[in-house]
């Protein structure tokens, strides 16, 4: 699984502007079983993304298909890690 930890670069004016775009990346993405949580940071100076267990290169491009990296807007650190345990009630998704 992977953190992916957005910081924008970009002025809030412009991250406003493709925020549609991005909100629909996101569903794809959700929809296609990569992503799992996703939410902006408080105070909103950018972002997280919880992804599923998929191959590094695969997540790097779909990274690159994000409009907020596609347009420079913002920096993208990720962190993997092996989810070895959940709260109760919770399922871990499985690999892609």
């Amino acid at each position: 699984m992977y953190v992916i930890h957005l910081r924008y670069t970009g002025a809030l004016a412009e991250i406003d502007e493709a925020l549609d775009a991005h909100r629909l990346y996101l569903e794809r993405q959700f929809e296609a079983g990569v992503f799992i949580i996703a939410g902006p940071k408080v105070p909103r100076d950018g972002g997280i993304i919880l992804a599923a267990a998929i191959e590094r290169d695969r997540l790097d491009a779909i990274i690159a298909e994000d409009p907020f990296s596609q347009q420079r807007l913002a920096h993208y650190d990720i962190i993997e890690f092996k989810a070895t345990r959940l709260a109760p009630g919770m399922n871990l998704p499985q690999s892609l």
